[in-house]
């Protein structure tokens, strides 16, 4: 455990439970650097789709991996269903998920910490984090926040087909091999099925400033 001085949280959950949403209110509350880890995947799969790598190809996938900058991605770019169904493919990957830990190490890493959001963190990339949030909600919420995030960027997706590569994506993660989707042991678990965007950052925000009492405690 580091000092409470370099302040690590991890935040981990399903696809569009407002796990993102949250890490970044709870950065700006904090003043702390965020980095969204499924877009270093993301960044990955867009990659071979524009190379025309094949994403089974676990190879040539953590190549493209290696040469990726967290500054030179764009979050508008990666966020459409086909680079998310493809990121849940090349995730699978050990040589890539290898080439793609080091940089989320170094970026958790840095002065003063930071706040990663993935499915890993708290169990494979930090697990000496000293917040880990466990994000979730019931399906058809999630699905809905995600069709409407995507029907506003002109990807006309339905409710039934986003609920259907939410289930499929959901279960790859949870039972690939290496680092499968879960909650760490000691993560606070957060339902956001009910939830608003304040009230959810709100909660979270409650934990981390509990955990960090009691550390100043110790």
């Amino acid at each position: 455990m580091r000092s409470s001085e370099d302040l690590i949280i991890a935040v981990d959950g399903t696809l569009a439970s407002g796990k993102g949403t949250l890490s970044k209110g709870l950065a700006t509350d904090l003043g702390l650097p965020h980095l969204d880890t499924g877009l270093l995947y993301r960044a990955t799969a867009k990659a071979c789709l524009d190379a025309g790598v094949d994403p089974e190809d676990a190879e040539a996938a953590a190549g493209l991996a290696k040469a990726l900058k967290i500054d030179d991605m764009k979050p508008e770019d990666l966020r459409t269903a086909e680079v998310g169904q493809v990121a849940s493919k090349v995730a699978v990957h050990p040589p890539v998920r290898e080439a793609l830990f080091q940089l989320q190490r170094d970026f958790a890493y840095q002065r003063g910490g930071a706040i990663l959001d993935g499915r890993d963190i708290g169990t494979v990339v930090c697990p000496e984090a000293h917040v880990k949030l466990w994000v979730d909600a019931d399906v058809e919420t999630r699905a809905a926040r995600r069709v409407a995030e995507l029907n506003a960027k002109g990807d006309p997706i339905t409710q039934d087909e986003m609920v259907a590569q939410l289930r499929e994506r959901d279960e790859r993660d949870k039972n690939r091999a290496i680092a499968p989707m879960k909650p760490a042991e000691d993560a606070h678990l957060l339902d956001t099925t009910h939830l608003s965007i304040d009230a959810a950052r709100a909660k979270a925000r409650q934990i981390v400033d509990q955990v960090r009492a009691d550390l100043a405690r110790s």
